[in-house]
């Protein structure tokens, strides 16, 4: 009989072993560099950093800051997201003082801003973020993107910097508020430096009195390397600011 117990006991606490393994609440990710899955079924699995400090300070909001890679990053290693950019810099420097999202787009893709709102929604509502300073860049393909989302969203974002990116000069004007700074060089024959001109010159057009534009001398498509790795950069993105969250961000 005691056998027996001991037996249907083991059994027992085997069988509750995975719903109360279900029951506990997710670990809470690190200082650093981890990677993360996707939120949901069809979104993206991402590279999240956490600065240093981060956990230490459980009162603190941070900045965020938004990172889209381009087309030679895609496909199903999330480690790729980290070749060129703010998760480059953050891999290095634990230090680097906003918390970190890199998204990786599948083989073939392209961003969908839909599936980036919530993935930016699912962040914001979980970890400690300021709200009224999300950042938002990119590097061709997502330099792209990141045109196209904050001319969909221009009150989601403080500031915006595409490098090597295209927009649509005809929703330009979405952006006459907003920090744009973007950046191209000159002998891009990938993606024209005209892509970045005419969106400046658009903004402008508007009324717009808050965008610049880098443009590099002698340099093809890979103005990512002097973008990301001036520190002017961070100190401007750091220096803007909503004046309310988004409202419509709940």
């Amino acid at each position: 009989m005691t056998g027996f117990r001991i037996a249907a006991l083991s059994a027992l606490a085997l069988s509750l072993a995975p719903a109360m393994a279900m029951a506990q609440p997710p670990v809470a990710p690190k200082d650093g560099q981890s990677p993360q899955p996707a939120i949901e079924a069809g979104n993206y699995p991402y590279q999240l950093f956490l600065p240093r400090g981060y956990s230490a300070d459980r009162k603190a909001d941070w900045p965020l800051l938004i990172f889209l890679h381009g087309s030679g990053e895609r496909g199903d290693d999330v480690a790729r997201v980290k070749v060129h950019g703010p998760p480059k810099i953050a891999d290095r420097n634990p230090a680097f003082p906003f918390v970190t999202v890199s998204p990786l787009l599948g083989a073939d893709q392209d961003w969908d801003v839909a599936k980036l709102d919530r993935l930016v929604d699912h962040v914001v509502r979980t970890l400690r973020i300021d709200r009224t300073r999300i950042y938002l860049t990119g590097l061709s393909r997502g330099g792209h993107a990141s045109w196209r989302w904050a001319i969909a969203q221009p009150h989601r974002f403080a500031a915006v910097a595409p490098v090597a990116g295209r927009g649509d000069p005809a929703g330009a004007c979405a952006l006459k508020d907003t920090p744009v700074w973007a950046f191209h060089g000159d002998r891009d024959d990938v993606v024209v430096p005209e892509g970045s001109f005419a969106m400046a010159r658009a903004i402008r057009a508007c009324g717009g009195q808050r965008s610049r534009l880098t443009i590099y001398p002698d340099l093809g498509h890979n103005g990512w390397d002097p973008a990301y790795d001036d520190p002017a950069l961070y100190l401007w993105l750091l220096s803007q600011r909503l004046p309310t969250p988004d409202k419509d961000k709940k």
